[in-house]
């Protein structure tokens, strides 16, 4: 069974992530996977280039600030992009997926429903959070600007529309709750499973 985990940036899923894993939950988190496979995969390396021009790659190591600059306003470059990256990122998954033997597994993508994904998975788990939280969460970790921040946010969906679409909740404002909330997730579908 694959559960997909999903939220907006700043909602805490890496948080939300080790209470799974602390469950012996395997965890496959997408966003890690494809940087790893832009810079490791030469036949990626190579379209990305020819897409983005030499300035994709510096020193040997994908250029993730040029990247960035490049397709934060641009829908079309992104999704060429997407279309290098996400079938060679679905083919990892699969190869990892084969290797595991646990109850289910768990695999993070932020963009999920903006993406059109959710019918790849069994259930959905949605991390939501209050949104100057959010805000002031990804400041403290990545050292950007409110605005910046905020310009990341509209190009996501709200949490009202992901919370219509997901099978399950979890409100991340306070950890203690929140891993309770994943707890009992884990159960239900371990239920679900039994079933």
């Amino acid at each position: 069974m694959v559960v997909g985990l999903t939220g907006g940036i700043g909602s805490g899923k890496s948080t939300i992530l080790k209470c799974f894993q602390s469950y012996g939950i395997p965890v496959y988190i997408a966003d890690d996977e494809a940087k790893a496979l832009m810079n490791r995969s030469k036949v990626i390396r190579r379209k990305l280039i020819h897409l983005f021009g030499e300035k994709a790659y510096e020193n040997d190591t994908l250029n993730r600030p040029y990247l960035a600059s490049k397709i934060f306003n641009d829908k079309t470059l992104l999704a060429k992009m997407n279309a290098i990256v996400h079938p060679k990122v679905a083919t990892h998954f699969k190869q990892w997926l084969n290797k595991q033997d646990a109850a289910y597994v768990i695999k993070e993508v932020a963009i999920i429903f903006e993406n059109n994904l959710q019918n790849q998975y069994d259930y959905i788990v949605t991390v939501v959070a209050d949104k100057d939280l959010r805000i002031k969460r990804v400041i403290q970790r990545d050292g950007v600007s409110r605005e910046k921040v905020e310009a990341i946010m509209k190009n996501q969906w709200s949490d009202e529309d992901k919370i219509k679409k997901s099978d399950f909740v979890i409100v991340n404002d306070n950890l203690k709750e929140a891993q309770k909330q994943a707890l009992k997730i884990h159960k239900k579908l371990l239920k679900k499973l039994n079933s």
